[in-house]
């Protein structure tokens, strides 16, 4: 420590016609070397480093700035894509009722136009009936006229004689004759 020491007082001392050499005490010239080295460093370099660390300072303060704005603009976003989609999530529940009330719509329209169709198709189905009964009906009726007509005409055939046909002949062109004077009229 007393080398320490000792280099320190001997700065005063400066011979003049003294021999330059080099000092290989370390522990006596590394601290003057290093007072030396920073006080030209913070001589020299104080505004060099004081310009350094305001211009990081600045760009961090650009950059903290640009993030605010970032994570403002992207709230917004947040904000805006959550407002979209509770739209959204509301038309689609409205579109899932609307659309389960339109497949009931159409579920009772399509049981009503069966319905419907079930009663047509009975309404003709009783027509058929009716008309194919009709049609049975005056068939039989045909058939009963034409025997009871054959019948009539095997009697009359039997039973006629020329004289009685005669006369029936002429007892229906005088009915004839009358009908015929009525329509005139």
């Amino acid at each position: 420590m007393k080398n320490v020491t000792d280099s320190f007082v001997s700065l005063g001392y400066w011979p003049s016609a003294g021999s330059f050499g080099f000092n290989t005490d370390i522990l006596a010239t590394n601290p003057i070397n290093l007072s030396v080295v920073i006080g030209v460093l913070i001589f020299f370099g104080k505004g060099v480093l004081s310009d350094l660390l305001d211009n990081r300072k600045r760009r961090i303060l650009n950059t903290i700035r640009n993030s605010e704005e970032l994570r403002g603009g992207a709230i917004e976003q947040l904000e805006k894509a959550r407002a979209r989609l509770r739209k959204v999530e509301t038309e689609a529940d409205q579109f899932r009722v609307n659309g389960y009330s339109e497949i009931e719509r159409e579920k009772w329209n399509l049981i009503n136009s069966t319905y419907k169709t079930l009663e047509q198709l009975e309404n003709y189905k009783n027509e058929t009936i009716r008309f194919e009964q009709q049609r049975a009906i005056n068939q039989v009726r045909q058939r009963v006229f034409q025997q009871a007509l054959q019948g009539a005409l095997g009697t009359l055939k039997s039973c006629l004689t020329n004289e009685l046909h005669l006369r029936t002949i002429s007892a229906n062109i005088g009915m004839l004759g009358a009908m015929k004077e009525i329509t005139d009229y």
